[in-house]
């Protein structure tokens, strides 16, 4: 596990405001921007985890967006900015610490249930909320160790008994 230095709190309050500007600055709903947001550039440049190497402007990261998929004004579920920064912290606080891609995240944590714990979750620690969903999904710190998901798929498989 990476500390929580200064460059995550940069990156995780970076990508928390990205999240929040997408309900006021996008026309569409919050689950396509964040589709969109797990298909972009962007993403694979925040997954990098290294701050300096960004323009942590976030106006400029929904352009980038934006540019990359269009405008659009699909759907109309609008979760809220609170909501939306929380969301857009939490996913990148676990990115950095557990060194983790973030589409992946997405998988293991479905981002409708995660919106649906704000209200018990947002006042708690990261660390609380990350312990917290592990448990609630049924998941150990072993999911984001790599080689321990390749041994389970391994193992998984029926090929070969470890």
């Amino acid at each position: 596990m990476r500390e929580f230095d200064l460059n995550g709190l940069r990156l995780a309050e970076y990508q928390g405001k990205l999240f929040e500007l997408s309900f006021s600055e996008t026309k569409y709903s919050s689950p396509i921007f964040i589709r969109r947001f797990l298909h972009s550039d962007l993403l694979r440049k925040l997954d990098i985890n290294e701050s300096s190497r960004i323009l942590l402007v976030p106006k400029f990261g929904l352009e980038e967006i934006e540019e990359q998929f269009g405008q659009s004004e699909y759907g109309q579920t609008k979760y809220s900015p609170d909501v939306l920064f929380w969301m857009g912290y939490l996913y990148r606080y676990i990115s950095y610490t557990r060194d983790t891609d973030t589409t992946l995240l997405f998988k293991l944590f479905d981002y409708k249930k995660v919106h649906d714990l704000y209200f018990v979750y947002h006042t708690q620690s990261m660390e609380w909320c990350v312990e917290n969903l592990l448990e609630l999904f049924g998941y150990t710190e072993n999911i984001f160790d790599k080689n321990w998901r390749l041994r389970e798929a391994i193992r998984n498989s029926g090929y070969y008994t470890i």
